[in-house]
């Protein structure tokens, strides 16, 4: 039996619930190859997709050959199962809420990490900020996870929303320290020079309002040098470089999913079909 830093590893970009496409990578004939290979997925298993139910059960079966980061469609889904947080109109989570093993599912769900680090590499959903070192993106991860495996979870849940406070301090307390680190790692995009989180705008990097970049392109980020593997940022696409891997590539709106082994950068993508009534954010 190999051990864990001998395995072969897939990232592999958002699920969003289209657990097809997830079954047609794992049969993919270079991935299928790898038998005994990990998948790192990078945030967002459920939710617009139609199967939302289905992939988590799947990504769940495969044991610890898959590890998930928390995305933010993830905690929403903690939020709805929590009562704090309506279903929407383009959610597809009730499947999950109704499911006879709803609390099996959503305990595992918790007990995800929101970052994750090995094989030289550092996986989030959506991105960092730039005065944090990748020792400090993992310790200050820990800090939230601590409290969504804790008996005060739903508690949590009613206050994780908003965005402020906008940026970092390291006298942050309590929730609003825990809210920073949730926005940052579930929900950036865009930031400044400074680090203040932008969450407005969802077009591609390009398009950055004034005074702000995209949080990777912080001149000094000093996460730099450490290959990020992150999701997020469908509009932003397949971006490979010595340290970025954004692999969110919208598959749920009718692009592809695609995986990445971290080992040789070898590439798959799977063709999705986008799901009726659901449209790609501008």
């Amino acid at each position: 039996m190999s051990t864990a830093q001998d395995r072969n590893v897939w990232a592999v970009g958002d699920l969003q619930g289209c657990c097809s496409a997830f079954d047609a990578l794992l049969q993919h004939p270079h991935v299928a190859e790898d038998t005994d290979a990990q998948f790192w997925l990078a945030g967002d298993l459920v939710n617009r997709g139609p199967q939302s139910l289905g992939t988590l059960r799947h990504v769940m079966a495969l044991g610890d050959r898959a590890i998930s980061v928390l995305g933010n469609h993830d905690l929403h889904l903690l939020a709805a199962a929590a009562g704090e947080r309506k279903l929407r109109r383009s959610d597809t989570l009730a499947e999950i809420l109704d499911a006879h093993d709803a609390r099996e599912i959503i305990d595992w769900v918790r007990h995800r990490p929101l970052a994750h680090a090995g094989h030289g590499h550092l996986m989030i959903h959506a991105g960092v900020l730039p005065g944090w070192t990748p020792e400090d993106v993992l310790a200050r991860a820990a800090e939230v996870e601590t409290v969504l495996r804790g008996p005060d979870w739903k508690r949590f849940m009613a206050s994780m929303y908003g965005d402020e406070p906008a940026a970092w301090r390291n006298g942050l307390r309590g929730m609003d320290r825990l809210r920073v680190i949730v926005n940052a790692l579930t929900r950036l995009r865009f930031c400044s020079a400074k680090g203040v989180m932008e969450f407005e705008t969802k077009s591609e990097a390009d398009d950055a309002p004034a005074g702000f970049m995209p949080w990777f392109d912080v001149p000094e980020r000093r996460t730099a040098g450490t290959p990020i593997v992150f999701g997020h940022w469908s509009t932003l696409g397949l971006k490979l470089t010595d340290d970025l891997l954004a692999l969110d590539t919208g598959c749920v709106w009718g692009g592809k999913l695609t995986a990445v082994r971290l080992q040789d950068r070898a590439l798959v993508q799977i063709d999705c079909a986008a799901m009726p009534g659901v449209r790609a954010p501008r």
